[in-house]
């Protein structure tokens, strides 16, 4: 994507926008292109979307180093599409409030769906067993608006369901009101659940349980399936810890499941306020936890297991006192040296600060008594336990709330640096101190938003921005952050997005441009803050100016996310716009911008 540096920019903020050269697009659905002559029914005229493959000036496709080009993701050999035809009925059933529901179906299958309303049909793309899944999955979705759902042996077959006893007064204690428990469970664990009638007969309260069919991969299942557990043992107290069992159909060796008995008062502890404790050991272990009863259950690959345990037993010790523990030979850990007169304030009152960390980058973080130098003018040592990319971020968290408190801790003699590695790795620039706080933003806004959008860790210690991640993601966010920085400046101008994959362009009508920003930004802000994504006004080469959607979250053909729903946001304000007698905002050229 090149642009027209201004005469102010940082050194490196220019050096780090003359090696950058966009990427190869990914394939769009050609049907969302839009010619510039696009009108609606009533002859008015609608944001114009470009497709930012098009061919340089030169008429030669951008060109990309080979070792940044993005993957290609190659389809299987037996991809193909089939078509299902479908009800009227049946349509809204499949299509869910808000398109949730066929969301959802080719999220849990892995294949990509797609819903003509007007000619009722259902088209599936994917291989054979993604397309298979997905057929299955939408028939049962159907099958639900007349009756119960009833399975056949042969959709046992694909060894992508679980079938769970609940007890039948806890039935309606797992589904929720209106379903919303188990819909939940669904988005959580990336699963599809539905009660089933196995035998041919409708539900009755006769029958001791219902069978609740739980269809996913192994570990969305195991998880769906332990949470339902956990919340029937609680309507049902013994229902399954009476007769325990561990083996399930899906253990192959190295999978499978342990169990530990806590007592009552160990129990509360390892859950945590609202199941804030448990959270943070699943995610920084990557093991399955869920607590059934008293009993906790640990389900995952044996490293897995064996880090969750391992935590588990460190969170425990912290009640006795500080935890020594060696860290040298491991993998999962980070030490951050924290000045002791920093220790209560990166820890918080009663732990607050520390356990949001903790929820935010999903990591179990406590403070070692090994080595420790508590004579005054020293540090201790921080213990930052979970996956490398959760690790980092809260390591630079961790080192942008020390260095408010005791500046110049970690950025005295820092020099500005670019990883040159492939993998995960960090790069860092210097900042003056206005550019500093517009690219904040109020209350790190901006921050936060550049880091979605680029999906790379961004992170400022003191003047200091670290951006850590894949070569792509550091990338495009030290280009971001250059786009930002030229806002508050004046015009933006990028010249050409040829290529890239990251970027969505639209033509807004004259006349609605104010309208579409919004006061100061606004209506792009709530569309960023919506999305994920990074939107801005630009000139291109010719100087006619265009709105830029940027994110590395296409949305897909769905457009329930990321710059596709963007899209949609924008064009629903230029229609509103059009549509409407109000006179429209002053000024609007700004966008995605942070200082305010």
């Amino acid at each position: 994507g090149g642009f027209k540096p201004g005469p102010v920019l940082h050194p490196f903020q220019r050096a780090a926008t003359e090696h950058i050269m966009p990427s190869r697009s990914r394939s769009r659905d050609s049907r969302r292109s839009r010619s510039p002559s696009k009108k609606d029914g009533k002859g008015t005229e609608l944001a114009i979307r470009k497709d930012s493959r098009k061919r340089s000036a030169s008429g030669s496709p951008a060109k990309y180093s080979e070792s940044d080009a993005p993957e290609k993701v190659k389809k299987p050999e037996d991809y193909g599409v089939d078509s299902m035809k479908i009800t009227d009925d049946d349509a809204a059933f499949i299509l869910g409030k808000g398109g949730k529901t066929k969301s959802k179906i080719s999220r849990v299958a892995g294949a990509e769906m797609e819903l003509h309303e007007r000619d009722l049909v259902l088209e599936i793309r994917g291989s054979a067993r993604q397309r298979r899944l997905a057929t299955k999955y939408a028939k049962c979705v159907m099958a639900q608006r007349v009756g119960p759902v009833h399975l056949k042996d042969e959709d046992k077959s694909d060894k992508d369901c679980t079938l769970l006893d609940i007890p039948q007064e806890a039935v309606g204690f797992v589904t929720g009101r209106m379903g919303n428990f188990l819909r939940s469970t669904e988005d959580e664990w990336c699963v599809i659940m539905f009660f089933i009638g196995v035998d041919g007969n409708n539900r009755n309260r006769e029958k001791e349980s219902e069978k609740l069919a739980i269809f996913g991969e192994r570990r969305g299942r195991r998880g769906a399936e332990l949470k339902m557990m956990s919340a029937a043992e609680t309507k049902v107290p013994g229902f399954f810890t009476d007769k325990i069992t561990t083996a399930t159909d899906d253990d192959d060796g190295d999978w499978a499941t342990e169990t530990q008995v806590f007592k009552s008062d160990e129990l509360s502890y390892a859950l945590g306020k609202q199941g804030a404790t448990r959270r943070k050991l699943q995610e920084a272990s990557g093991c399955i936890i869920q607590y059934v009863g008293s009993t906790c259950f640990y389900c995952g690959t044996r490293e897995e297991r064996q880090r969750a345990k391992d935590y588990m037993g460190w969170l425990f010790a912290q009640l006795e006192g500080p935890v020594s523990v060696a860290t040298d030979g491991r993998d999962d850990c980070t030490t951050v040296e924290v000045p002791s007169d920093c220790v209560g304030y990166i820890t918080g009152s009663r732990r607050a600060a520390m356990s949001q960390m903790e929820a935010e980058w999903g990591v179990l973080m406590f403070f070692t008594d090994a080595d420790m130098n508590r004579r005054s003018g020293g540090s201790e040592k921080l213990t930052i336990w979970g996956p490398m990319r959760a690790r980092r971020g809260a390591e630079l968290k961790v080192m942008s709330s020390v260095e408010t408190k005791a500046p110049g801790f970690f950025t005295k003699g820092l020099k500005e640096e670019t990883f040159d590695g492939k993998g995960f790795g960090t790069d860092r620039m210097l900042l003056k101190d206005e550019d500093l706080s517009y690219s904040l933003g109020k209350g790190g806004s901006t921050r936060t938003k550049l880091a979605t959008a680029s999906e790379c860790i961004l992170q400022y210690v003191g003047n200091w921005v670290f951006m850590a991640g894949s070569r792509r993601q550091r990338r495009r966010c030290k280009e971001y952050l250059v786009w930002l920085l030229q806002q508050r400046r004046g015009t933006v101008t990028v010249s050409d997005v040829a290529g890239r994959d990251d970027v969505t362009e639209m033509h807004i009508p004259r006349e609605c441009v104010g309208w579409v920003t919004g006061n100061r930004g606004t209506e792009l802000r709530k569309v960023e803050q919506e999305t994920g994504t990074f939107c801005f006004m630009a000139l291109d080469r010719n100087g006619d100016e265009r709105l830029l959607i940027v994110g590395s979250d296409s949305g897909g053909r769905a457009g329930d996310s990321g710059r596709a729903k963007a899209e949609k946001l924008v064009n629903d304000l230029v229609q509103e716009r059009m549509h409407s007698n109000r006179g429209g905002y002053g000024g609007g050229g700004g966008g995605g911008g942070g200082g305010s």
